[in-house]
């Protein structure tokens, strides 16, 4: 277990009703025995301090023990609804809920048994946890490029009030093929805090500008004709693959998703969802008069966010 010094977790954030529920599912899943770790604004104000109000609670689990996750809460009243199945569920009662995540929305950070190595354990409404390693943290946080929200000031923050802390070999080992990706948010960090720059150290930086060069001086050893940009915005690259006819980056070994999986979660983006129901009022405006047709559900929205 780790011995990395913690600030407090949230507390006054939340509400109190909200925070019962969260309390009592922390409470029964650890009395249960089921491995999960807790992320999101919890772990971040551990990890940082800063605190900030939060609309859900974000629990780590492996996909494997969704099933068992899922029984546990329906026992307590719960509703439950496997909203993505590539990467999330949710747990509510009434208004407020639960995230189970157990993947990244672009299917690239899937939840795998390292994310439970050396876990430090803090207190969470009173209930002694496990929380989200940072390296996860920001590994997980670090594809979120939507156009309504971008954690790179999350991980600006988490590397700046960690730096010495971090187990950079496993970071650099994690983003793996996607190492530009961390490089372009350590640069970023280095702009954010320019007399901090040391911090990061030097053979990382070393390292990923050397395969930068690298890669620059050499043609692509397969096609192109790919746009990773999926991968960061479930949205905003959309044109380079419906109009442009470029790869979707999803649809490659870098991700686990499924041409379905793309196809839910591209449906899901609020934008899309408000020109269906625009589409759909139309329609119904339009049609000869009869019997009302009934409303079509929408679909979950995800988090609200999530390329990812």
């Amino acid at each position: 277990m780790s011995a990395l010094a913690l600030a407090p977790s949230l507390e006054d954030e939340v509400l109190p009703g909200t925070a019962a529920f969260y309390r009592r599912a922390l409470q029964e899943l650890s009395d249960a025995g089921v491995p999960f770790l807790v992320g999101g604004a919890f772990a971040h104000a551990c990890f940082t301090g800063i605190r900030r109000s939060t609309k859900d609670l974000d629990l780590f689990i492996r996909r494997e023990h969704y099933e068992r996750v899922d029984s546990l809460m329906r026992a307590q009243g719960w509703r439950t609804e496997l909203a993505f199945p590539h990467w999330l569920a949710k747990v509510y009662a009434g208004e407020d809920f639960i995230d189970l995540i157990f993947n990244s929305g672009n299917g690239v950070t899937p939840v795998d048994d390292e994310w439970f190595e050396g876990n430090a354990q803090a207190q969470v409404l009173g209930v002694p946890v496990l929380i989200a390693n940072i390296e996860d943290s920001l590994l997980s946080k670090a594809f979120i490029m939507e156009r309504e929200r971008f954690d790179g000031a999350d991980i600006a923050h988490l590397v700046q009030a960690n730096a010495e802390q971090l187990d950079w070999p496993r970071l650099v080992r994690r983003f793996g093929p996607h190492w530009r990706v961390l490089l372009a948010h350590l640069t970023l960090f280095g702009f954010v805090y320019p007399g901090e720059r040391h911090r990061v150290p030097r053979w990382v930086m070393d390292t990923l500008l050397g395969r930068l060069a690298q890669e620059t001086g050499e043609a692509p050893a397969e096609d192109p004709r790919v746009c990773a940009g999926t991968l960061l915005s479930r949205e905003q690259y959309l044109h380079d693959i419906e109009r442009l006819g470029y790869v979707d980056g999803r649809l490659t070994p870098l991700s686990t998703m499924t041409p379905g999986d793309v196809e839910s979660w591209t449906e899901a983006i609020p934008a899309r969802q408000e020109e269906a129901e625009a589409l759909a009022d139309a329609a119904v405006a339009a049609a000869p008069e009869g019997p009302v047709p009934l409303p079509v559900p929408a679909r979950p929205r995800g988090r609200g966010f999530r390329p990812q």
